[in-house]
């Protein structure tokens, strides 16, 4: 990826963004007039940087970037993100818990997890130790009945594969999923847990080593090389804390709807775009 220049855009968007927020916010940094890049999203430039511009954005629901001119999303090679609460909604071990009524206590468990709050293997290894028993048919049923994709996931996708630009899908979840939104979508590669099984029920054990957030960069790096792709053509998306080290192997990292210590760790938050917003963040 060639280098960008030193002077940055900023890209305004949201799922309910309007052309009077974009005017609006031109007027407050002093940015030539906005130039529209998709239906609730422009791309203002001659913009002054201001702690302003994020508060501004913050209090209306606003996602706004620094976006260096030249960084064009064609010369991307890889884009890996995490699965849980960012390629789709749910926590899928939470909505397994629920099978056994004990959403809320794994739950509580998952969010400490992804606040760093927690070591994830210890983490991991308690909450599935907790769904010992479960019939195996329950996997099934959180695919078919709670599973759902993020806003803007599948143009996401078709856009990454527009550009040929490699998809990985890294996971502290499970493989049962991860192999189906792989087929799903067409992933080139994934990384995730797998849940031991016998006698058709969950022993409450993950078989061989747990992804946690060294696995998740040591992936992203190993797929990088096989591509020949220098850092800073990759790109990662995560929202928790065992996404961070990611996040931080790749030339750009956005934060999902995620927790405060990633949005402070990542090159770009969205937390009012859906996923097809990352498109915006490049030329």
């Amino acid at each position: 990826m060639p280098p960008a220049t030193t002077v940055p855009t900023l890209v305004v968007q949201s799922a309910s963004a309007q052309a009077a927020d974009a005017a609006a916010i031109a007027d407050l940094c002093g940015a030539a007039p906005p130039e529209p890049l998709a239906e609730h999203a422009w791309r203002l430039r001659g913009a002054r940087r201001s702690e302003r511009v994020a508060a501004w954005c913050e209090t209306r629901r606003l996602d706004h970037a620094w976006v260096p001119e030249g960084r064009r999303f064609a010369d991307l090679r890889l884009l890996a993100m995490d699965m849980d609460s960012t390629l789709i909604t749910i926590e899928c071990i939470d909505e397994l818990g629920s099978a056994f009524g004990k959403k809320d206590r794994i739950a509580a468990i998952t969010e400490r997890a992804m606040r760093g709050e927690l070591d994830y293997p210890a983490s991991l290894r308690e909450r599935v130790g907790l769904l010992a028993g479960l019939d195996e048919d329950a996997l099934q049923e959180v695919y078919d009945e709670k599973l759902r994709l993020s806003p803007g996931a599948e143009a996401l996708v078709e856009h990454c594969k527009r550009h040929g630009v490699k998809l990985l899908l890294v996971s502290g979840g499970f493989t049962f999923f991860t192999a189906r939104l792989q087929a799903r979508l067409g992933f080139d590669d994934t990384l995730s847990n797998v849940l031991e099984i016998e006698g058709g029920r969950l022993t409450g054990r993950v078989l061989g080593g747990i992804v946690d957030a060294d696995a998740k960069a040591a992936k992203l790096r190993q797929m990088a090389q096989r591509l020949g792709a220098a850092p800073a053509q990759t790109a990662a998306i995560g929202d928790g804390a065992n996404d961070l080290k990611m996040m931080a192997a790749a030339g750009v990292s956005v934060a999902y709807r995620a927790k405060p210590v990633v949005r402070a760790q990542a090159t770009h938050a969205l937390s009012f775009t859906g996923l097809d917003g990352v498109i915006r963040l490049f030329e």
